[in-house]
């Protein structure tokens, strides 16, 4: 490494991150809201103190990528399994209706914003990405906030974490259509047969661990079977990722999700938050801020970045709301859910990256997404402590 910067980063991250953590609880916000600010004040958009150019930069990087990897690990440990067997199909209902829905609004706002020619197929294409990104969903911000307002369990918690995690396969079988049309090489029937792959592979790895869970179990309340646990998060996230093409983040929610019926769930549980929550999630939610750049704007780009941002915001809380007033929610609890689903965080920038990659997207679309990123992100969580004000056993439980 180039220099002994990380060290100093390091600190600035964990005492900034903290201490406007407490002044938005001290404002009744979620901490993570405050963890968001200090990145983006500490990025370059505003005081530029830390950056994530050279050997420091990518061991940020990295260290982020290991606290959303726990984020959803510990959310897949603390999953209960009656709850999202009870609630899968609701999930899956969520997921492709707020999939289609902001798919269809970004292709419409992009199209009639710069007058796109219906009869010109490489605008389509693009006006057609638009909206992939904007249906992309990243939940890590979500199930924070949720697990400070011990709503992390639960009949609309648990649609979340299922909706999300089919979302993100969703949206892999999106952008693998839309840049195979732009990109010959990209094959949809490969992808399609990868991912029916992974979940046999899941599906084999869950039998064998329940048919040594005996064994397993009699390491309870044992460091050792934390670091197991751990080391078999991070290997499936690896697997997921490298081999078949789906993101890191869901192997590690699957991983806690095996885990979470065993005897040892809760023992790995409160060992994996104590490391996320003293290192590894602090430097994650402070490098969505660092990520960021504002530069390129003009009054052009401004103007669709606001409509880019009020379709992103109401194409999720329509699409995944009317998704679960389709599986019989009330009111509340879909606006619930819809609202838990707005956030776009990195899996917009991910796509966002693929797509300028094939040229979908040119560098002054950039801006406006990751104004979309930088807002989304924000407001999910205000949102989600205003709309659940209600204590978690006041939550009616419906079919």
């Amino acid at each position: 490494m180039e220099s002994y910067n990380f060290l100093l980063f390091l600190a600035i991250i964990l005492l900034s991150t903290k201490f406007l953590g407490m002044i938005s609880r001290k404002v009744h916000m979620p901490q993570v809201v405050g963890a968001l600010v200090a990145g983006i004040l500490l990025g370059p958009s505003f005081l530029g103190i830390i950056s994530l150019e050279g050997d420091t930069g990518t061991f940020l990087e990295c260290t982020a990528e290991v606290g959303v990897i726990f984020l959803m690990f510990s959310a897949g440990l603390s999953t209960e399994l009656s709850e999202l067997k009870e609630n899968w199909l609701a999930a899956l209902v969520v997921a492709t209706v707020g999939v289609i829905v902001p798919v269809l609004g970004g292709f419409v706002g992009y199209a009639i914003f710069f007058h796109v020619p219906l009869d010109s197929y490489t605008d389509c294409l693009k006006a057609v990405f638009v909206g992939v990104v904007l249906s992309a969903t990243s939940v890590s911000i979500t199930v924070e906030t949720l697990r400070e307002l011990g709503r992390l369990r639960g009949k609309v918690g648990t649609t979340i974490l299922g909706a999300a995690v089919i979302d993100d396969i969703l949206g892999i079988i999106v952008l693998t259509i839309v840049t195979s049309l732009q990109d010959s090489s990209v094959h949809i029937s490969v992808v399609l047969i990868k991912i029916v792959l992974y979940f046999i592979m899941i599906a084999a790895i869950t039998f064998v661990i329940i048919r040594f869970r005996r064994y397993l179990e009699q390491w309870n309340q044992l460091r050792r079977i934390a670091i197991l646990a751990v080391s078999f998060c991070l290997i499936l996230s690896f697997i997921s990722e490298t081999v078949f093409g789906i993101a890191d983040i869901t192997g590690a929610y699957f991983a806690g999700l095996i885990l979470c019926s065993l005897k040892i769930g809760p023992y790995v549980g409160r060992r994996v938050e104590i490391a996320s929550y003293l290192f590894f999630s602090p430097v994650f939610f402070a490098g969505i801020g660092l990520k960021t750049s504002l530069s390129g704007f003009n009054m052009n780009i401004l103007a669709f970045s606001i409509l880019l941002l009020l379709i992103a915001i109401f194409s999720k809380i329509i699409g995944c709301g009317l998704g679960a007033k389709f599986c019989h929610f009330q009111n509340k609890q879909a606006f619930q859910i819809g609202v838990g689903m707005i956030s776009r965080g990195e899996v917009a920038l991910i796509v966002a990256q693929k797509g300028y990659q094939c040229g979908l997207l040119d560098d002054t679309l950039f801006a406006p997404i990751v104004l979309v990123v930088i807002v989304t992100t924000l407001i999910t969580p205000i949102l989600l402590k205003l709309i659940m004000k209600d204590p978690p056993e006041a939550e009616v439980r419906t079919a």
